[in-house]
């Protein structure tokens, strides 16, 4: 079972949690509840606690509903949801060293996907879906238009042309065959038909492969995503311009990427390093003026 899991898994568990108790599956949610009690009397259980519902949930592996034990007991997850790790990121020397080294004639596909997918904060099925209408050549940078997105908010980003990036875009396109009928911009090595959510979800793993990384099957899907919002938090990007370029209704999910920005760390530390060292320089100074006065 892989152990790495996204931030949008991470969101909407937390989510489901504060909805526990929905007025339509009251009764389902009560029958739950009364088998746990049940199980706790038959195991002499006296206090709720994580390992509680671990075993709980263990043994119970297809129960689905949560039962309710006291809002001040920590809160109630299936045993999947407990402890699980985030989708590692891409730095950016990374991306640029598998840009730069990788052989076009076998990763050609997985570079264009790349480049969108970091570009955009894209999704896996929000690169799956994406057409050859929704990317205007404007000579100096690609326009790119997500129009179906999971929260309901078209997005718009431009890809720019650093590198060699827009002609890996032309020269990937440039092998499209005119007879192709669908207009899904991703397509399999025969160029014909679409590259589905499995192949796509696996670039970042691909790239993770290629570039010898440990713990390649924790590049899911979603580290395009991730990789790309703590890109633009390392740059110093305001968690209001994070939200509005991953197009997150919420927040939290771009506030824990600032927070696990190692750049934004170390930036915040050497602040706090100069005011320490003025406070110390300004200590001294006064020190020093007292005894002379």
């Amino acid at each position: 079972m892989n152990n790495c899991e996204s931030e949008e898994i991470v969101e909407a568990a937390n989510i489901a949690i504060s909805n526990l108790l929905p007025t339509k599956s009251r009764s389902l949610y009560d029958i739950a509840y009364n088998r746990f009690k049940k199980w706790c009397a038959e195991k002499n259980v006296q206090v709720y606690s994580e390992n509680v519902l671990l075993a709980y949930f263990s043994e119970n592996a297809r129960i689905t509903s949560l039962p309710h034990y006291g809002r001040n007991i920590l809160w109630l997850k299936p045993v999947t949801d407990i402890k699980r790790k985030k989708s590692k990121i891409l730095t950016k020397s990374e991306i640029d060293r598998f840009l730069s080294s990788a052989d076009d004639k076998e990763f050609l596909m997985i570079k264009v996907g790349l480049i969108l997918g970091i570009a955009g904060a894209c999704r896996t099925d929000e690169l799956v879906n994406l057409t050859v209408d929704d990317i205007e050549d404007v000579g100096s940078s690609l326009i790119v238009k997500i129009p179906n997105t999971k929260t309901k908010i078209p997005r718009i980003f431009v890809v720019t042309d650093v590198g060699n990036i827009l002609e890996l875009f032309r020269k990937y396109l440039s092998l499209r065959p005119p007879h192709v009928k669908h207009k899904r911009l991703f397509c399999t090595t025969k160029q014909e038909n679409p590259v589905g959510k499995n192949t796509m979800g696996k670039i970042p793993s691909v790239v993770a492969s290629y570039l010898k990384l440990p713990d390649v099957a924790c590049y899911t899907g979603h580290c395009l995503r991730r990789s790309s919002a703590t890109l633009l938090a390392d740059a110093g990007v305001d968690i209001t311009t994070i939200k509005r370029h991953a197009g997150w209704k919420s927040t939290t999910v771009a506030e824990g990427y600032v927070e696990n920005s190692i750049e934004n760390k170390t930036k915040i530390a050497n602040q706090n390093f100069i005011l320490l060292l003025s406070l110390a320089l300004l200590t001294d100074y006064l020190y020093y003026f007292i005894n002379m006065v």
